[in-house]
């Protein structure tokens, strides 16, 4: 498949022959697909900054809250807290929220159960594009996302972003290029997450800008998130 720029701005760019071909991209329902707390902001973080930035209408869920692995010291429910300020921070309003309480690693329990909440969300919202977690990821609550996520979604465009702890390998057939504005965006959505400053390598701002600038040399830009393309309507 060949790679394509998802741009989301007032047109998006698609290869077509010597001229290309351009498609109207804006004022779009966006909604994110995260297995856990911060899950969303990693893979896509950027590309929810602009995609608000541009006028589309993101929405987010979370399907575990992470009660069991909160640090010492710290309430139980800290994770959900973290999360409303980072997603507030990219610019998703409090009410674009859904919050599940699925246990950590135990997803592949509660399926068909996480299957109807997803059910629930596409009657309410019926999104045009969903973002979700890459069909590769190892993961087992990932994989639980991605899958479930497939089957409820299946008449909406999709693609799986990327997680590269958790990817073995990643077919990156779609970019959306970014700027440095919405990179300090990603950045400091994550930087919310106090509980997971310092124990998480990932979090860095030096990872996030080296991943960054790496996919967006592969499609001439200074920054880029890469994603599956599993799924495209037009």
């Amino acid at each position: 498949m060949r790679a394509r720029n998802f741009g989301f701005a007032k047109t998006a760019q698609f290869p077509h022959g010597k001229k290309g071909m351009t498609l109207k991209m804006s004022k779009k329902n966006i909604l994110v697909l995260a297995p856990h707390t911060d899950d969303g902001e990693l893979g896509c973080g950027g590309t929810i900054s602009k995609l608000i930035e541009e006028g589309n209408i993101v929405w987010y869920a979370v399907f575990s809250i992470c009660e069991d692995s909160v640090p010492i010291g710290f309430p139980k429910d800290q994770l959900e807290t973290e999360l409303k300020k980072a997603t507030n921070f990219l610019g998703i309003d409090s009410d674009k929220l859904f919050i599940h309480r699925y246990p950590v690693r135990r997803m592949n329990e509660y399926r068909q159960n996480i299957l109807d909440d997803m059910i629930k969300i596409r009657k309410e919202i019926n999104p045009d594009i969903v973002f979700l977690p890459s069909n590769n990821d190892i993961h087992q609550d990932h994989h639980v996302i991605a899958s479930e996520g497939i089957r409820a979604f299946k008449q909406s465009s999709l693609l799986g972003y990327e997680l590269v702890w958790n990817n073995f390998t990643m077919n990156t057939s779609a970019f959306v290029k970014l700027s440095q504005c919405h990179i300090d965006k990603k950045v400091g959505a994550l930087s919310q997450y106090a509980t997971q400053q310092n124990i998480r390598s990932y979090m860095s701002r030096d990872f996030i800008e080296s991943m960054s600038k790496i996919r967006g040399v592969q499609v001439n830009a200074e920054y880029a998130e890469a994603f599956e393309a599993i799924r495209w309507i037009l």
